[in-house]
């Protein structure tokens, strides 16, 4: 496993905005700092559970998606945002987590 960024949820604009309209929600670039760090502000509409919507996570680039998320509590199904990418949430002691599973 392998961080990969810190979604920080937020109902303000920010700097860099970067519309996700197949997503419904606004993010800054996480690689534009060395820490990883992605804002992120969730469209009226989004379909995403509150706890994505208001609480940071951390995400996690893995090998088997479908490995590390079984047996564990699937907040959001997996799913590609983009080519070559599938991601999933699950929550850990009542915080999400983003595990993400890159294309070879």
């Amino acid at each position: 496993m392998k961080f990969n960024h810190l979604g920080i949820p937020t109902i303000e604009r920010f700097d860099g905005e970067i519309d996700l309209p197949h997503l419904k929600m606004t993010v800054s670039d996480h690689q534009n700092n060395p820490y990883g760090i992605q804002w992120q502000r969730f469209w009226a509409d989004a379909p995403y559970p509150e706890l994505v919507k208001t609480v940071p996570h951390a995400a996690f680039e893995v090998d088997d998606l479908m490995a590390e998320i079984k047996g564990k509590k699937v907040i959001i199904e997996p799913n590609s945002p983009s080519e070559g990418l599938i991601v999933a949430f699950i929550e850990v002691n009542g915080a999400p987590v983003e595990l993400m599973e890159y294309s070879k």
